[in-house]
């Protein structure tokens, strides 16, 4: 691309109407994928220019990688530096206001009850994005202690039962060296949930120090690996929908096996997420092709966002579909559902919204 300036983000510089033809391109492709020609903007949209007018800007659209000319077609197609440039620079919320006002009416039923709200999210970010929406329970930012129970089972086998803030329960089975009385293991839950209530891993393992009982300490090695466990597992997208009906959008068999590989076998979808910082609530991030890092994804179009409340509990939402998805319309949906479930959280909860940590909504990509 000689004499073509580029931003920060490498994209080259356009004119108002070359801004113009690319996202017409861009609009008409995704409604119908099939190479878009001049004759038809012309026809169609830009009756004050020329067809070889439109011809010549689309020719160097071409040029400077924004567009692609399929060998059988005179028209052209968007690239992923296309969609990456309409993503950065002309992207526009396609939620009309009476969309955005029937999603909050129908969260007004679950309001109280997170598990609903959350199918409730998948639900609809499939169905206004249309593409596969996928939503991952919230999880503590750093696992903190709540409540203990310890049960005597049979023998020496022990039930433990460990809440952590936010939710999470997290049981396992101990094996001790002598067969323990219940009112022996009550009473050191009973002395653990007063010594490490909202304690993180860490501050756990160090009240160790602070219990003459030997079985006390051992049980909290136990507890601090399981939080630690906790902290480092790998994100559960726990509610899907339209994984069917995204399939479909697909004009080409490897856009859709790489759908369902990435859905069923969600590690490449994991990492993503875990990339995403936890303080970024309510921002939104798009993966155009793989970004050219997540070959697994290199057929795919992401939209992900993060909900939750900073510094306590954060979640993730995404949809995907094919590089030609609508993605106004699913930055837009995903940003007002992540917005819904965050103040789902605050109402359920009565976490406190740090206002030192309130970020505002952004687009694009990292």
């Amino acid at each position: 691309m000689a004499d073509v300036t580029l931003d920060a983000a490498g994209l080259p510089e356009l004119t108002e109407r070359q801004e113009k033809i690319l996202a017409l391109i861009i609009r008409e492709y995704t409604n119908k994928p099939e190479p878009v020609g001049s004759k038809f903007l012309a026809e169609t949209h830009l009756s004050n220019l020329s067809s070889a007018t439109i011809r010549n800007e689309m020719a160097r659209l071409e040029e400077l990688g924004l567009l692609a000319a399929p060998h059988t077609s005179a028209g052209r197609v968007p690239t992923e530096v296309g969609y990456r440039y309409f993503v950065r620079r002309l992207l526009s919320d396609e939620l009309l206001p009476d969309e955005k006002q029937a999603i909050d009416s129908a969260f007004a039923p679950v309001a109280n009850d997170l598990e609903s709200g959350l199918r409730l999210a998948a639900t609809l970010i499939a169905r206004n994005a249309q593409g596969a929406a996928l939503v991952t329970s919230p999880r503590a930012v750093s696992s903190q202690y709540k409540h203990l129970a310890l049960l005597s089972t049979q023998g020496r086998v022990v039930m433990m039962v460990l809440v952590l803030h936010g939710g999470e329960v997290r049981q396992q089975m101990l094996t001790l060296a002598e067969p323990p009385s219940q009112e022996l293991l009550s009473a050191i839950a009973n002395q653990l949930n007063a010594l490490c209530e909202g304690l993180n891993a860490e501050q756990v393992r160090s009240r160790a120090k602070q219990v003459e009982n030997e079985l006390a300490r051992e049980i909290i090695e136990v507890i601090a690996d399981v939080m630690d466990e906790a902290d480092h597992a790998p994100v559960r997208f726990a509610y899907r929908e339209g994984v069917s009906e995204v399939l479909t959008l697909f004009t080409e068999s490897a856009g859709a096996q790489q759908a369902i590989r990435a859905i069923e076998e969600p590690q490449v979808l994991q990492d993503i997420v875990a990339e995403l910082p936890d303080q970024a609530i309510g921002q939104v991030r798009v993966i155009i092709g793989g970004d050219g890092r997540w070959h697994d994804i290199q057929h795919l179009g992401m939209v992900i966002s993060r909900y939750g409340v900073p510094k306590q509990t954060t979640g993730a939402l995404l949809v995907l579909g094919p590089t030609r998805m609508r993605y106004g319309r699913a930055v837009a949906t995903v940003r007002h559902v992540a917005g819904l479930i965050s103040g789902m959280l605050l109402t359920i909860y009565g976490f406190e919204y740090p206002a030192s940590e309130r970020t505002s909504s952004g687009q694009g990509e990292d």
